[in-house]
């Protein structure tokens, strides 16, 4: 087993905490330097996420993954999520299969419903249709994935006979549920043999054991191949020499985010310390901690692949180069040391 370790970002935009002003172009081009550094400095794995708002702006996955496979020779890209529900999969397919032939290998999508629901109005979809525009669109991107010429029945869409969808690149392009932890959705994922990335910002190592539990289970009724089955986290995290510094800043930052997004975070550091301690899932603190605890949260869970985001609620760049920075140069060593020598989860 190799462990996998990255970053992720939905790109940050407008005026941060010290005063300074970051456009949404900016924040595209801050992502694409992120992604250059995680390459140099040895991470694995870079996520795109998708959003659509004046301070996460990044609302194309796919156009920033294109430039930065032509940018990167190493680094594995990826949606994170695309928010399916809203997009055209065929479309999604085709930029993303565009994207792993100009990387040679290195990309993948991950699917999902989404943290939020602004690409609804946006792209003039119901919110009654939540779920069964998911299901339908899921079952859509996974039969183009698979079939040059696919065949397609839905009520979203008039019908597919036998359509050609292209490029097809000569490495498939790996597509994993993403989702919050929703039980249903992890059965799902089992049940069709899909890699599932969690998004994990609280909860305790043990809950999430559980849910890795129900996830393996799931897949071993539906007689699933297990060398199909993986399990990725995404999460909060930030990383600087001093750990107390880090676990103040972040939590700056993140109280900024959940403001601005209208959503309620802990209200004081009292409230949040648990979360940012052994046993929460905010990873903030120096690399020794911070490797601990990926190592420890695996023990439960059994994941290979762990990404942070790093960059929320206008943390400055330079803070965000120094985090990435130090979670390939010294987290990374650490949790590989321990993991990539055939310890695993049960």
């Amino acid at each position: 087993m190799t462990f996998e370790l990255g970053a992720y970002s939905f790109g940050v935009a407008g005026r941060n905490l010290e005063g300074d002003t970051v456009s949404t172009a900016q924040a595209v081009r801050n992502m694409l330097e992120q992604i250059q550094l995680a390459e140099q400095v040895g991470l694995d794995f870079y996520g795109v996420g998708e959003h659509h708002t004046a301070t996460m702006p990044v609302s194309s996955p796919a156009s920033v993954i294109n430039a930065a496979a032509a940018m990167t020779s190493r680094i594995t890209l990826s949606t994170a999520v695309s928010v399916l529900s809203t997009d055209d999969p065929i479309r999604l397919y085709q930029q993303m299969a565009t994207a792993q032939i100009v990387s040679n290998g290195r990309v993948e999508i991950i699917a999902g419903r989404g943290s939020s629901t602004d690409s609804f109005p946006l792209f003039g979809y119901e919110l009654d249709d939540y779920d069964r525009l998911y299901t339908d669109k899921l079952g859509l991107l996974l039969a183009v994935a698979t079939n040059e010429r696919t065949n397609w029945e839905s009520p979203f869409r008039p019908p597919l006979h036998d359509a050609l969808i292209v490029p097809r690149p000569e490495q498939p392009v790996p597509i994993w549920l993403g989702t919050g932890g929703n039980p249903g959705s992890t059965v799902r994922a089992a049940q069709a043999g899909l890699p599932v990335s969690y998004g994990i910002l609280s909860g305790t190592p043990q809950r999430w054991g559980q849910m890795g539990a129900l996830y393996r289970q799931a897949a071993e009724q539906a007689a699933v191949n297990t060398a199909q089955l993986a399990i990725s986290v995404a999460g909060h995290g930030f990383v600087a020499r001093d750990g107390r510094s880090a676990k103040q800043m972040f939590f700056r930052h993140e109280s900024a985010a959940y403001a601005a997004a209208g959503r309620f975070g802990p209200r004081s550091w009292e409230e949040a310390k648990p979360n940012y301690s052994p046993g929460g899932m905010v990873f903030a603190g120096d690399a020794s901690e911070v490797a601990d605890r990926i190592i420890d949260l695996h023990q439960h869970l059994g994941h290979t692949r762990h990404f942070f985001q790093m960059d929320i609620g206008g943390m400055p760049q330079a803070d965000v180069l120094t985090s990435i920075e130090l979670l390939g140069t010294e987290v990374a060593p650490r949790v590989r040391a321990e993991l990539d020598n055939g310890q695993s989860a049960a």
